[in-house]
C-alpha cells in the first residue's frame, strides 16, 4: 500500500498560493547552491571580496577607537554643558566616566556660583561683599560657566562698568544662556543710541528658550515697533506665553489684551483670571484694578484686601479708595480684611 503524501491545504486566495510556491522554490534554488566552490578563475579582487574586506578594515577599526558617548570631544561636550542648571550637569555627568572628567572644570564653577550668592546676599552667615562676590562670580566664569558669567556682568553693570558687564554678557550668550542673551538685549534697549534689531535678535534667541523675561520683552518690542514691524497679534502671543511662565507683567499686559481685544479675542473670564494672577504674585496695578473690580461686585473686604497690598506696593490711589470702603464697614469686618491683607502678603515679582 502506497504511502499518501501529506500537504498543507492550499488558500483560496490566490496570493497566499503565490507566495507559498515562491517560496519553494527559492528553497529548492538554495540547495542547489549551497554547497558550490568558490572559483578561482580571476587572480584579482573581486567585487564582492573587496566588499568584505573593505568591512573586515571598518569593524577592525571600530573595535580599536572609542565610540559611542565618550567619543564626544571634551571642548564641544564643555560647550554644549556651560549654560546647564546645576540639576542637568548633574544629570550629564551621570552618562559616563569621560563625560564625569570632561565636565569637571564646569562643577568648579557651580561651586564658585554658589559661593558668589552668599557673599552677594549675605546668606549661610556670611556678611554681604560685593569684592568677594564679583570675585567669585569670575572664578567661575573662567571655568566656562554661563551663569557666573552673568552673575559677574550684573555687578559689573551695578557698579556702573557695563562694558564689562556687557562683555560677559555676550560671552554667556553666544554660549547659549538665554539669562545672557536677555541682559545683553537689554543692555542693547538701554545703549546710547538703543540698538533695537540687535536687541530683538537675542530677545528672539532667549525667548524660543522659554525664558519668560525676554518674552515680554520682546512682546514689548512688537507692541510698540521697536527694532520689529509692530505687530500687536504677535505681541499678545508672547505676553501670554511669558505670563503663563509666571511673568507678572506679561500676566498684568495679557489682562488687558484680553480686556480690549488687542491682539486676543475680547473674553471678559480670561481678562478677570488673568488680572486676579497678576494681582496674586504682587503685580501692584493689577492689585488695584483687580480690587476696584472686587469692590464693584459688592466684596468689599476681599476689595480692602487686594487695596491694601496695592497701597503698600506704592499705589497710592489705591489708599483713597481703600479709606472710603474702610468707612461704610462694621468693625469686625474691617478687622477681618486687614487680617486677610496681612496673611496674603505676596512678594512683589515685578522685575
Amino acid at each position: 500500500m502506497k504511502k499518501q503524501k501529506t500537504r498543507s491545504p492550499k488558500s483560496d486566495h490566490p496570493y497566499f498560493n503565490d507566495v507559498s510556491s515562491s517560496i519553494r522554490k527559492d528553497s529548492r534554488h538554495s540547495h542547489r547552491h549551497r554547497h558550490r566552490q568558490p572559483s578561482f578563475k580571476s587572480e584579482g579582487p573581486t567585487r564582492n571580496s573587496t566588499s568584505r574586506l573593505s568591512k573586515t578594515h571598518l569593524s577592525n577599526n571600530l573595535k580599536r577607537q572609542p565610540y559611542g558617548f565618550a567619543w564626544l570631544p571634551n571642548d564641544l561636550l564643555l560647550t554644549i554643558a556651560a549654560s546647564f542648571l546645576p540639576r542637568n550637569l548633574r544629570s550629564a555627568s551621570l552618562v559616563c566616566r569621560a563625560w564625569r572628567d570632561a565636565l569637571d572644570p564646569l562643577w568648579d564653577g557651580v561651586k564658585f556660583l554658589k559661593r558668589g550668592k552668599r557673599f552677594k546676599h549675605g546668606r549661610c552667615g556670611v556678611k554681604p561683599d560685593l569684592n568677594k562676590a564679583l570675585d567669585s562670580f569670575l572664578q567661575g566664569a573662567a571655568r566656562g560657566y554661563t551663569l557666573a558669567m552673568v552673575d559677574a556682568g550684573l555687578i559689573y553693570w551695578e557698579m556702573g562698568n557695563r562694558e564689562k558687564g556687557i562683555a560677559l554678557y555676550r560671552k554667556a550668550a553666544e554660549l547659549g544662556d538665554p539669562k545672557g542673551q536677555c541682559n545683553l538685549a537689554i543692555s542693547f534697549l538701554q545703549a546710547d543710541p538703543p540698538s533695537y534689531k540687535e536687541a530683538v535678535k537675542w530677545l528672539y534667541r532667549a525667548s524660543f528658550a522659554g525664558y519668560a523675561r525676554a518674552q515680554y520683552q520682546l512682546a514689548l518690542c512688537l507692541h510698540q515697533g521697536r527694532g520689529v514691524d509692530q505687530n500687536l497679534t504677535e505681541a499678545a502671543r508672547w505676553y501670554r506665553r511669558a505670563a503663563e511662565g509666571g511673568y507678572a507683567r506679561a500676566m498684568y499686559n495679557t489682562s488687558l489684551c484680553y480686556s480690549f481685544g488687542k491682539g486676543l479675542v475680547q473674553n471678559d473670564t480670561f481678562a478677570n483670571r488673568w488680572m486676579m494672577r497678576a494681582a496674586a504674585v504682587g503685580h501692584s496695578k493689577a492689585q488695584l484694578e483687580h480690587g476696584l473690580g472686587l469692590y464693584s461686585e459688592g466684596d468689599e473686604i476681599n476689595a480692602v484686601v487686594y487695596l491694601e497690598l496695592a497701597t503698600l506696593a506704592g499705589e497710592t490711589s489705591a489708599a483713597h479708595v481703600k479709606n472710603s470702603i474702610l468707612q461704610g464697614m462694621s468693625r469686625t469686618s474691617r478687622a477681618r480684611a486687614m487680617r486677610l491683607a496681612d496673611e496674603r502678603r505676596p512678594l512683589p515679582s515685578n522685575r
